[in-house]
């Protein structure tokens, strides 16, 4: 019998899909609430830090509607882009859920990517001001991009700011942003870009020896900040200046060794915004932030998306 040939899902294949920020808020939020309705599965993050910067990574879930099981394996390792390769590969093996046969591979930096900006877009749908105009991004990577890209179809964004380690890819960044007319402005310190922004995200190379350099205590009242790096570049001692703080799941964040911020700091997750249990913004001027990990149902939902529209 001839072996099977799983389709391969390039980036390039996905990027041709036409998947919208709409879309994959829809497909979260269904999942989430299937998560909350025990008819979506998802697994605490699976990692593993050997010691030398590198981060090796693997999530698992699945559900009854779409009826699918997903698999992601990634690896970091800051020495990677001296060798020319992306600082981040994964891929995604996506499975029939009932029957455990696989179904295809796709490619994982575009589905980390889009997840990681749909969960905060998720979250900004329920806790950022609507007239948001001023995003702030401090790290210019492809999370910047792709948060860029699902914020601006939500918000009446007029101009961007950004910072970053590397001059050459915040001027990479600020391109793509004037590219969709809006007024950038690149900035050489945290403060700089922070204050005043309606939205910030941040989106830090993951490395426990950074030393803290983001203060909460800059930020303006009112604003909504998505922190994609567990939040090791902010100052712990600043956290407290949100008014409120949201993260990705509770449970899973009780099973990992090392806290992102300080539990009694934590006013709920994900599912309770979306489910209803945990209230949307209220006032106006609260500083309110979404600090999260990821949610392997994330990487189900694009997954989901991506091969339902590739048939």
């Amino acid at each position: 019998m001839a072996e099977k040939t799983l389709p391969y899902l390039s980036n390039e294949c996905l990027e041709s899909l036409g998947i919208t920020t709409s879309d994959v808020i829809e497909m979260m939020e269904k999942l989430i609430l299937g998560a909350a309705a025990g008819t979506v599965w998802n697994a605490p993050k699976a990692v593993l830090m050997p010691g030398d910067n590198r981060y090796l990574m693997a999530t698992l879930s699945a559900a009854e509607d779409p009826p699918y099981m997903a698999v992601k394996s990634l690896a970091l390792n800051p020495s990677n882009p001296s060798r020319g390769i992306p600082q981040i590969n994964s891929v995604v093996a996506l499975h029939d859920a009932d029957t455990g046969v696989p179904l295809a591979i796709i490619e994982g930096n575009w589905v980390t990517a889009v997840r990681t900006a749909g969960l905060s877009a998720v979250a900004a749908r329920h806790l950022a001001n609507k007239e948001s105009s001023v995003a702030a991004f401090i790290g210019c990577g492809h999370q910047a991009d792709s948060h860029l890209d699902a914020f601006r179809q939500m918000f009446p964004l007029t101009e961007v700011r950004a910072m970053g380690r590397g001059k050459a890819n915040r001027d990479r960044f600020l391109e793509i942003a004037r590219g969709h007319n809006l007024k950038t402005v690149a900035c050489d310190d945290a403060q700089t870009v922070v204050k005043g922004a309606d939205i910030i995200v941040t989106s830090v190379t993951l490395n426990y020896e950074t030393e803290a350099f983001i203060d909460a205590r800059w930020l303006k009242k009112g604003a909504f900040t998505a922190i994609t790096d567990l939040a090791i570049p902010w100052i712990d001692d600043s956290m407290s200046a949100f008014d409120r703080i949201v993260i990705d799941d509770l449970e899973q964040e009780r099973a990992m060794a090392k806290p992102m911020v300080a539990k009694d700091l934590i006013e709920g997750d994900i599912t309770g915004l979306v489910s209803g249990t945990l209230t949307p913004r209220q006032h106006r001027d609260d500083k309110i932030a979404f600090v999260f990990r990821g949610l392997a149902l994330g990487d189900l939902a694009l997954a989901a998306l991506a091969w339902e529209r590739y048939q």
